[in-house]
């Protein structure tokens, strides 16, 4: 029986779509995305829990820049955060914190060095991950894993992501007085926005 040239043309088209598509799945894993952080378009909040009050602060983004390939889920970099200019709207409050918690003078930087993604990254679009990686504040590392949510552009990225940092626990001094309780942990908040940029996938770090 004579093939059918309509039906033939159309698993034709499908293959070649097909084909298509493969190809440009296997570029896109071979890329990797090199992202850079806008200070300008980051904040950093945290909430200290007390029993008279919440506390709420800031504190300002210095540099920040990463790679990362979405198929292998390797992440590379580092962001860093000005320890000094944190701050809660209380001077004397953010002069003890300065002083005495965060011994900014001695220890003026708090860095995230990221190593992995847990969790598919869409090439464009929304994405909900977990970032693990060394975050070092206070002159000490400590292991963490951020769950994070990424939306990706074709040259622009923002990520938000909720996290808690057991301070006391990581060896900072809790600033309780007889009359105020403060909680071991602080909670934080974070939103990121910067460029992008794709690139050959490479094992080198970013720079």
């Amino acid at each position: 029986m004579p093939m059918n040239g309509t039906g033939a043309g159309t698993r034709l088209r499908r293959t070649v779509g097909l084909l298509i598509l493969t190809l440009l799945s296997v570029r896109a894993a071979a890329q990797d995305l090199v992202l850079q952080l806008d200070p300008a378009r980051t904040t950093i909040r945290f909430t200290l829990g007390a029993s008279l009050h919440t506390v709420h602060g800031t504190f300002q983004i210095k540099t920040g820049a990463l790679r990362a390939n979405p198929a292998s889920g390797k992440l590379s970099g580092e962001i860093v955060v000005d320890a000094t200019s944190g701050e809660t709207g209380n001077g004397m409050r953010d002069r003890k914190m300065h002083k005495e918690v965060l011994e900014s003078g001695r220890y003026p930087e708090i860095t995230f060095r990221p190593d992995r993604i847990d969790g598919a990254v869409a090439a464009q679009g929304k994405s909900s991950v977990k970032v693990h990686g060394i975050f070092s504040v206070h002159g000490s590392d400590h292991e963490i894993t951020l769950p994070a949510e990424v939306d990706i552009g074709a040259d622009h990225w923002i990520a938000n992501a909720h996290f808690t940092i057991p301070y006391v626990k990581w060896g900072i001094k809790n600033p309780s007085t007889f009359f105020l309780h403060v909680a071991n942990e602080v909670e934080m908040d974070v939103a990121v926005a910067g460029t992008l940029t794709r690139e050959t996938s490479t094992s080198s770090p970013v720079q």
